[in-house]
């Protein structure tokens, strides 16, 4: 970790140096457009510089993936954006940021450690989109797909874990035609993957109250877990419901980033995402049956490719009916959590919950959740709370 800062330092110090030396010659925000410089017409994509897009976003989101990984690929010397310079190349407000990120998936990485995770190795592939260009800026669409590899700490963790994600990169052209990376936007609605360094979407599905049609009982409230490992043993009796965990869990993970055709995706859809869709439907496949009714009425719970109650799609509406149904009951710790069970989190803590996930394995007292928005399997609580450790969380006994 220490040689990948000071290379860091390093590499950035040309780029500070030549900044201050604008800044004292009064040009630091256009330092030769002001000085009469000659500025060529605005620049097109072509092919090859499409690729050299896709191949710094790759580079981008591979450094960063890197940065969670013990050993030599997690602490290679020069990141490798280093490697871009000429007609694309990362602005040096951008390289800054991306300090920024590494050097905080890197204090993840040792809370991961103190909690018995780490990864072997990592794999992040990008694909470019779409690439629209208006004036001197460039607007590329991609999709990141990465997969880490478990290191076998506790025995029995799944080999992997993944996601699918969404990113918008902005390049812009300076006066000679050269494309500088200047921003990265995550564009999944509740954002949440492994190497996201930065906090997620706060967005609910649908109202975080009752509306004036909802049934006329008081809201129920789901108690806080605690997130103190290792928790309390509280055993899950699997025959005890009739229903089928684990065919819970296989439904998540056939899913998990191709949609089921039966029902909506909701994922960009502006509400918020679809993290409780998917795991209603991964219930229903299990043996949760609908209630018909009043999609307003958190007290009826159905779904189908036409239409949903708000407690099949919204995050909150869902708690509301999975406690007044007695369908679930709160556990203590997040840790007690198992297979076909439900974790949600709230970010930022205003008493609206925001994502909801669902149980799809456990390895020696560690739950691991499959969600979608962003679309992820196999992901351990440990990590969620290493990334967001001031949220809070509730957990549904299935």
């Amino acid at each position: 970790m220490k040689s990948r800062k000071l290379s860091r330092t390093r590499r950035r110090a040309a780029i500070l140096g030549a900044a201050a030396t604008s800044v004292v010659a009064g040009v630091a925000l256009l330092p030769n457009w002001s000085a009469g410089a000659s500025v060529v017409d605005d620049p097109t994509v072509d092919a090859k510089t499409k690729a050299t897009f896709q191949r710094l976003a790759d580079a981008v989101f591979t450094d960063r993936t890197d940065a969670l990984v013990a050993g030599g690929q997690g602490s290679r010397e020069e990141p490798l954006t280093d490697g871009f310079s000429g007609d694309v190349r990362m602005s040096s407000g951008q390289a800054r940021k991306e300090d920024a990120a590494l050097s905080s998936l890197d204090r993840r990485k040792e809370r991961l450690a103190k909690l018995g995770e780490k990864y072997t190795k990592g794999s992040t592939t990008v694909t470019l989109d779409a690439t629209s260009v208006k004036g001197r800026k460039a607007k590329v669409a991609v999709t990141e797909t990465t997969t880490l590899t478990y290191q076998k700490v506790r025995g029995d963790e799944p080999n992997t874990t993944g996601f699918q994600a969404h990113h918008e990169l902005t390049f812009t052209a300076d006066r000679n035609g050269d494309w500088q990376l200047t921003a990265v936007r995550d564009t999944d609605e509740g954002y949440l993957a492994v190497n996201q360094p930065a906090e997620p979407t706060v967005e609910p599905m649908t109202a975080a109250t009752p509306t004036a049609t909802t049934a006329a009982t008081t809201t129920p409230s789901a108690p806080k877990a605690s997130t103190t490992y290792p928790a309390a043993a509280d055993a899950k009796n699997f025959t005890a419901s009739g229903l089928d965990y684990q065919a819970m869990a296989a439904y998540a993970k056939k899913y998990w980033s191709t949609y089921n055709t039966a029902y909506p995706d909701f994922n960009g859809a502006g509400a918020g995402g679809d993290c409780t869709n998917f795991v209603s439907q991964a219930l229903k496949a299990g043996g949760w049956k609908h209630v018909p009714g009043y999609v307003y009425d958190y007290t009826k719970w159905f779904g189908n490719a036409d239409i949903q109650s708000d407690s099949f799609v919204g995050v909150n509406e869902w708690s509301w009916f999975a406690q007044n149904s007695k369908r679930t009951t709160s556990l203590a710790n997040v840790y007690q959590l198992d297979v076909g069970d439900v974790l949600q989190v709230d970010f930022d803590k205003d008493g609206s919950k925001d994502h909801t996930m669902i149980v799809t394995s456990r390895s020696q007292g560690v739950p691991y959740v499959t969600y979608h928005s962003t679309n992820t399997y196999s992901r351990s609580v440990a990590s969620i709370i290493a990334s967001y450790p001031t949220a809070a969380y509730y957990a549904y006994r299935t």
